[in-house]
């Protein structure tokens, strides 16, 4: 089961804790951030479905922390409602205005903070701008995110696809599937945390398609490093007879047994200085083209 991600980010450690226990009640997956400078890590790190956010922070304020997470690629896509002992409307209207989802005032009633945060939630679903099991951009956010780079000649795509995919969700079924995505989405989080920069993007446009945009010079080195800690650790989400024999035994169309090798990494890369774009669509059919030919 996919359990939202909510990042509560509040320094009064017993309204947090209010938080923390209210929400886990209501079946949420929870991280808490008492400071900004933590509050922006770890929603690169944790990836929350939604961040709650106090203003008044012993470091850095909640506008500032709104700020530059709306300024990170990897973080840009999660809504943010804030939280404030302040019933001005100046500070009502300067979140608003920065781009916040919503706005609450202490004291809040728990219950009208937990429709909020559901109806945003629904929003996001419906609009099709996270997916539930990667907690990763996709639909929306991936193609808003590739406009921005239309003019811009500073940057590669990684364009992955999980090979197989298909005939090991014929075999152990779809909530082990869901495994394998979320197995991705956390290792293209640690590669990207080693290899990376913050201003890099990760997204999961399509069921078994992922992508990264990068600079050019890390762009091989990252997908080499995927590809090599894939191959190694999917193992893992097989059964031991699969996993020693290196395959599947699927049945084909003419009802047959036929082997289907184990899943692995199927890695293009896009570089922008190669390419002049002048629309999305030619992004993803030159990524698509990409696997054709070697990625380094």
């Amino acid at each position: 089961m996919n359990r939202p991600r909510l990042l509560i980010v509040e320094d009064d450690k017993d309204t947090a804790q209010m938080l923390k226990l209210f929400f886990e009640h209501q079946d949420y997956d929870i991280e808490v951030a008492t400071r900004g400078r933590e509050a922006v890590e770890k929603a690169r790190t944790f990836l929350p479905n939604l961040i709650l956010l106090d203003i008044l922070l012993p470091d850095i304020d909640g506008y500032e922390v709104f700020r530059q997470i709306r300024t990170l690629p990897r973080t840009a896509h999660i809504p943010v409602i804030f939280l404030t002992q302040r019933d001005e409307r100046y500070a009502r209207i300067q979140g608003l205005e920065m781009g916040a989802d919503d706005f609450i005032t202490k004291p809040f009633d728990p219950d009208e903070l937990r429709l909020r945060v559901k109806n945003i939630l629904q929003r996001v679903e419906r609009e099709r701008l996270t997916d539930p099991r990667t907690h990763l951009p996709s639909g929306r956010s991936v193609e808003d995110y590739l406009r921005t780079l239309i003019q811009r000649r500073d940057w590669a795509l990684v364009d992955i696809w999980i090979k197989h995919f298909d005939a090991f969700r014929e075999v152990y079924g779809f909530i082990a599937a869901d495994d394998v995505l979320r197995f991705m989405g956390m290792l293209l989080t640690q590669i990207m945390d080693q290899l990376g920069s913050e201003q890099d993007f990760i997204g999961h446009p399509g069921e078994s398609e992922f992508i990264v945009v990068t600079d050019e010079m890390r762009a091989p080195l990252i997908a080499e490093h995927l590809k090599a800690r894939f191959d190694e650790d999917v193992k893992a989400l097989y059964n031991y007879r699969d996993r020693e024999r290196g395959y599947l035994i699927v049945t084909g169309e003419d009802g047959t047994p036929q082997t289907v090798p184990l899943m692995t990494l199927d890695i293009g890369i896009v570089r922008a200085r190669e390419h002049d774009f002048a629309d999305i669509r030619e992004i993803t059919e030159v990524a698509a083209r990409s696997h054709r030919k070697p990625a380094a």
